[in-house]
């Protein structure tokens, strides 16, 4: 059992902010299970190391015995988060939202003890609130506090439209609260606002108040914008062993260190130090937390392919030996199109923005012309994209 500083500790790990410390503490110190929330709308249905960042602090929850509550956000999906947006969000339909919540049901049981797991849908309380509900919730939050959000206070005073569907979405994700009587909610830093409202219902229902803690957002792999399956810089955690482990091995040193923080339990103070005095390169840093990244998913086995196939194509420049084989059965291929047919782009517009991006190359020469069309001989021609995808076409 461990001590309620123990406790602490693991749970503040790699957290932006936790409202309030002093209250976290008393209620661990009931020695209750408390309830965990985090809510995740359903509005993509693959999930990447950015949306894990929450997931494993949930799992710290897990393994110190709490009663952790995965709200799969159905009803409050098709209204769609403003969180940092700027403009208005597409609704979602009830059959794309019903099939991305499947979808993430078969992909968080990778990080969380299913068995320990309790998933829900606020459909199952906010569905019967009917008109009088509705009402009765509405009216106890103001205008003037929502517009107090700094994403609706920007969109107001730049004139752009914010529709009440949008002042909604808050006030039911704070009803979620209400209804489960939350201890602790989870969520990115961007969603401190909607966390604070589900405090201020339950306090207004005579609830006692959650304790709301906000994870920093994790970056791509540019280092700069927040991972995201449309800018092309994330990580997916059903990529395949080799591909996770070299893009992870792509990340900036100073990156490194976030990843470290947010996506293993690692006690990594006494590598970074070793990296700064010069002890231990930088590299060797970065091999380890790939590793210990795709050991969480596949496995120790796994991960020591992965690094070994990363040596055998980075380190000794070779072609990996589980090369992709394409017969293409015609004389000439545009370049956009192979990049879709192998499944290197999941578009046309992906495909083109790898080639402009100087990503895609033919037997080692870089291409950046979206009109090439490749000519076949009676060769094998390689085909590679980024640092880890490669494919071998033939006719």
């Amino acid at each position: 059992m461990k001590t309620i500083e123990e406790q602490l500790n693991l749970i503040s790990r790699g957290t932006s902010e936790i409202v309030s410390l002093a209250e976290l503490k008393t209620k661990l110190v009931l020695a209750k299970p408390l309830i965990i929330k985090a809510g995740f709308d359903p509005s993509a249905p693959d999930l990447h190391l950015g949306h894990t960042v929450l997931l494993r602090k949930m799992k710290h929850f897990q393994e110190l015995g709490h009663d952790v509550c995965f709200l799969i956000g159905d009803f409050t999906g098709r209204i769609g988060d403003p969180s940092g947006k700027s403009k208005t969000r597409k609704q979602l339909s009830k059959e794309e939202v019903e099939e991305n919540a499947k979808t993430y049901k078969k992909q968080i049981f990778k990080i969380l003890d299913e068995k320990k797991t309790r998933v829900l849908f606020n459909s199952e309380w906010c569905l019967p609130l009917g008109t009088e509900g509705m009402f009765n919730l509405a009216s106890r939050y103001t205008v003037a506090r929502m517009i107090e959000r700094d994403d609706f206070l920007k969109r107001f005073k730049n004139q752009e439209p914010i529709s009440i569907l949008e002042f909604l979405y808050p006030l039911i994700q704070g009803y979620d609260s209400v209804v489960m009587k939350a201890d602790v909610e989870l969520g990115g830093t961007d969603q401190k606002f909607n966390l604070l409202v589900g405090r201020e219902l339950q306090r207004n229902f005579g609830i006692p108040e959650q304790v709301i803690i906000t994870m920093p957002i994790l970056e791509g792999l540019d280092g700069v914008d927040k991972m995201s399956k449309s800018l092309n810089n994330y990580i997916g955690i059903n990529e395949a062993p080799n591909d996770m482990f070299g893009k992870i091995m792509s990340i900036s040193d100073n990156l490194m260190w976030k990843y470290y923080e947010l996506l293993t339990d690692i006690n990594y103070k006494d590598i970074k130090e070793s990296v700064y005095n010069g002890k231990l390169h930088p590299k060797e840093a970065k091999v380890s937390l790939a590793k210990n990244i795709v050991a969480q998913y596949y496995g120790e086995d796994s991960a020591e392919k992965a690094r070994m196939n990363f040596d055998n194509v980075f380190a000794k420049k070779d072609i990996p030996d589980d090369i992709k084989k394409f017969k293409i059965d015609r004389e000439s291929i545009n370049l956009v199109e192979l990049l879709r047919v192998v499944g290197f782009a999941a578009s046309n517009a992906e495909a083109r923005r790898l080639i402009e991006q100087n990503a895609v190359s033919i037997d080692s020469n870089r291409i950046n012309d979206i009109k090439y069309n490749l000519y076949f001989s009676t060769k094998e021609i390689i085909l590679k994209v980024g640092k880890i995808k490669f494919a071998k076409i033939f006719k």
